[in-house]
């Protein structure tokens, strides 16, 4: 599998593809949380941010999946919730927004060359991510990547409850 990695400036030539796999993971889904338009949103809310990386797989030429995120703002956290205390108010955070993995390619490896290729282009102190709570393999899987949860959030009234869960990137000073 190729890697390739994108920034802020490549969101525009990317954004489709990103919109189409995820349409073809979320495919048959009822939840409006999950439609195409509402997910565009948040490809340009995190794109449109300097600091946006992206990560995407591609095996002959076709995509396998994809990772992205930002930095959060100084002293920044995610929507709906206060950072916890147990994060530093000086630590710099890096927002994992997005990990999808077309069916084809589930449970190969690429979610995990995925993650680690967009986390080893960051230099913030940790990483954090949300989970669906109604997914407990998935958050088992990162609890293997070294996440832990540290809280529960509703980003939106439309929302799934989602598993606040945090991983140390660099080592505390």
């Amino acid at each position: 599998m190729d890697l390739k990695t994108y920034t802020h400036k490549d969101a525009a030539e990317i954004r489709e593809m990103l919109l189409d796999m995820h349409d073809a993971v979320y495919d048959g889904e009822e939840d409006c949380f999950h439609e195409r338009e509402r997910f565009a949103w948040f490809v340009d809310h995190w794109s449109g941010k300097k600091s946006w990386s992206c990560v995407v797989g591609f095996e002959e030429g076709a995509p396998t999946g994809f990772a992205y995120g930002a930095a959060f703002d100084s002293g920044g956290w995610w929507k709906g919730s206060d950072r916890p205390a147990s994060v530093a108010p000086e630590a710099t955070a890096f927002a994992l927004s997005e990990l999808m993995v077309l069916e084809r390619w589930r449970k190969t490896g690429v979610s995990t060359r995925l993650h680690e290729a967009l986390l080893d282009s960051r230099d913030e102190d940790i990483a954090t991510l949300l989970v669906d709570v109604t997914h407990p393999k998935v958050r088992a899987l990162y609890e293997t990547w070294s996440y832990e949860q540290i809280g529960e959030q509703k980003p939106f009234d439309d929302s799934p409850t989602f598993a606040i869960m945090v991983k140390r990137l660099t080592a505390p000073a």
